[in-house]
């Protein structure tokens, strides 16, 4: 395929620009900082989306991909993992964007392509969903996180106002239930950009949840706060002491954000600031203790090993008494 006609599949593919504005969305704006920050998330996202959809393959999208600022490559990477599912269930692919985009630089935003993955499985048919089996046993719960973001983000309405929960969703059936809980840390992690980093407005949309639901929303948003930014002392430690019985759980996700973003490099002032107030840690800190507990192939039994690490790491970084 010439270059031109790649360019032209990228203008056919990818999302309007338009789609991640505020105002399209209408989501919250706090500040017209908050506003600008919020949005060159969505540009990043769809630009790491566009540049998988026109290149040749996944390693010639490396060099534009890398280029990307460091504050929003992670977003970028995210952006291209979706591109990447959606081009390999496309007729007459060969279905290696994705494994190519993990065997190369993307391997280093693995959180944030799984994620990706999920956005792709809102958008295509179930009969051209990726293979779940081929992915991380303990990891792939995040795809279904991306799903439950991507949900909340453009149908607000329903998810986020409506407290929408599906019942059949596109997950092994034997997996329902926790499923569920996955798809919640994404609609958490969705309400920091529907709140337009307000803090105050975060919180309002939360508690509408009914209390069963809170612990991974409040992850969600933890995650968010960490990993997006957008909030300044201030109201993250408002956000900390507001959370009463479930700051274990937004902690959990503070530490998650801080390993993704020391994992791929990415580490810039606001994860510091955020790992700072919430988790009373240096992102490297809060990083390694997600590491330290990570479980290995034997414990994944019963329980999905992923909601024990989550515990795990909620309980060590609460017995830290740091925050």
């Amino acid at each position: 395929m010439t270059a031109g006609l790649r360019a032209l599949r990228r203008r056919i593919l990818t999302p309007a620009l338009s789609s991640t504005s505020l105002d399209v969305r209408g989501f919250r704006k706090k500040n017209p900082t908050s506003q600008q920050l919020l949005e060159t998330v969505g540009r990043s996202f769809l630009e790491g989306y566009g540049r998988i959809v026109e290149a040749p393959n996944s390693r010639a999208a490396e060099p534009r991909l890398e280029a990307i600022p460091r504050e929003f490559r992670g977003f970028a990477y995210e952006g291209a993992a979706m591109a990447c599912s959606i081009m390999d269930a496309l007729p007459g692919s060969k279905g290696q964007r994705l494994s190519g985009l993990l065997a190369g630089r993307g391997g280093a935003h693995t959180y944030m392509a799984y994620v990706g993955i999920g956005w792709a499985m809102a958008r295509l048919p179930r009969m051209l969903h990726p293979d779940i089996e081929k992915t991380d046993p303990l990891l792939r719960w995040l795809i279904l996180d991306g799903y439950g973001f991507h949900q909340a983000y453009f149908r607000t309405a329903r998810y986020v106002h409506g407290q929408h929960r599906e019942q059949r969703l596109p997950w092994p059936q034997h997996q329902a239930s926790y499923a569920q809980r996955a798809v919640d840390q994404g609609i958490g992690r969705a309400l920091w950009f529907v709140g337009g980093t307000d803090v105050d407005a975060v919180l309002t949309l939360a508690e509408a949840f009914p209390p069963s639901r809170r612990g991974d929303l409040y992850s969600g948003v933890g995650l968010a706060a960490t990993y997006a930014g957008g909030a300044g002392v201030d109201e993250l430690l408002r956000l900390r002491d507001s959370v009463g019985v479930y700051r274990p759980q937004l902690l959990q996700g503070s530490a998650f954000a801080a390993e993704a973003r020391e994992q791929a490099g990415l580490t810039v002032p606001h994860t510091q600031l955020a790992t700072d107030v919430l988790c009373g840690m240096k992102p490297h800190e809060a990083a390694g203790i997600c590491r330290e507990l990570r479980p290995g192939a034997s414990d994944r039994v019963d329980t999905p090993a992923y909601e024990t690490w989550r515990q795990h790491i909620a309980g060590a970084l609460v017995s830290e008494g740091r925050s």
